[in-house]
């Protein structure tokens, strides 16, 4: 069988197509500009692909509330041009296929829980650290979307001693993603991640603010897995950092067979950046004999 995928990211669409076994057997990848400059690009990927259903993981915010008049619809995105843009709408009618619809990270949490390091969990967490900061969660076997999606990286942080960085996000200033995304990192020390790799007390500033997250993340979700993904986190050194500093900061209070070894408990994605995708395959899997 093929199925549709598609990673919608706010600088690139990624399309592909999978098999049943999330084997990616093609894809491309389009720059994310106007919808209608990059809908019709998407759309001529898929039309003659003979493809079973289609998954979206995309990001947001978006509507995922099947019984909402915009169910499918990205609503409130920083990305104007697709602000209350019906996304799932407009492949159902050029496609005439089912199609499965959720957040690009629950999509990369997707992947990991069917193909990667999370497929014994029923309790997971999937972290995007990158140019921005979302999370995807799922608890007792299902994703979480609750009244609309996680938004983990906009959790307030209490700032480290010293630090008189503003913070980068537009909305909360100082929450996780605006002390700690990528761009957060760039203005804060004036380059990017990738440039500053031999700076120690970059990532150790970066790895404080990360635990202080994980750590709120664990005893309010209860994770039996931390996957760590996104571009930020290609820095390696950051995990013997973020697991140490997480340790100290739970001090004791929580005693699992988990947290006994934290190199398998807070772990580094494992599928090649393509957690996504595959994802998106596993969504298109799944909704496959719904109704169009």
């Amino acid at each position: 069988m093929r199925f549709g995928a598609l990673e919608a990211g706010g600088t690139k669409m990624i399309v592909a197509i999978g098999d049943e076994n999330g084997k990616i057997l093609e894809r491309a990848s389009f720059p994310t500009k106007t919808p209608e400059e990059t809908m019709p690009q998407m759309i001529d990927f898929f039309k003659d692909k003979e493809i079973e259903s289609l998954g979206i993981a995309c990001f947001g915010p978006i509507d995922l509330n099947k019984d909402s008049k915009t169910y499918g619809y990205i609503t409130s995105t920083p990305k104007l041009d697709w602000k209350n843009y019906d996304i799932v709408g407009a492949f159902k009618k050029a496609l005439n296929v089912p199609v499965g619809f959720d957040t690009d990270v629950n999509g990369s949490l997707l992947g990991e829980i069917t193909w990667g390091c999370a497929k014994d969990k029923t309790d997971a967490l999937y972290l995007t650290i990158g140019t921005g900061i979302g999370g995807g969660v799922m608890t007792n076997g299902k994703l979480l979307h609750g009244m609309l999606h996680p938004e983990l990286g906009h959790i307030r942080l209490a700032k480290v001693p010293g630090d008189d960085y503003a913070g980068k996000c537009p909305y909360h200033g100082t929450c996780f993603e605006g002390l700690a995304a990528g761009p957060a990192i760039e203005e804060r020390w004036g380059k990017k991640a990738v440039e500053l790799a031999d700076r120690d007390e970059v990532w150790e500033l970066e790895s404080e603010y990360i635990a202080q997250a994980l750590s709120s993340f664990i005893l309010t979700l209860s994770p039996q897995i931390i996957i760590l993904g996104g571009g930020v986190m290609h820095q390696m050194q950051l995990f013997p950092l973020i697991r140490e500093k997480v340790v100290k900061q739970l001090n004791g209070y929580l005693n699992t067979k988990e947290l006994e070894n934290m190199d398998k408990y807070i772990v580094p994605a494992s599928l090649n950046d393509d957690q996504g995708i595959m994802g998106a395959v596993k969504l298109a899997i799944d909704v496959k004999g719904e109704i169009k």
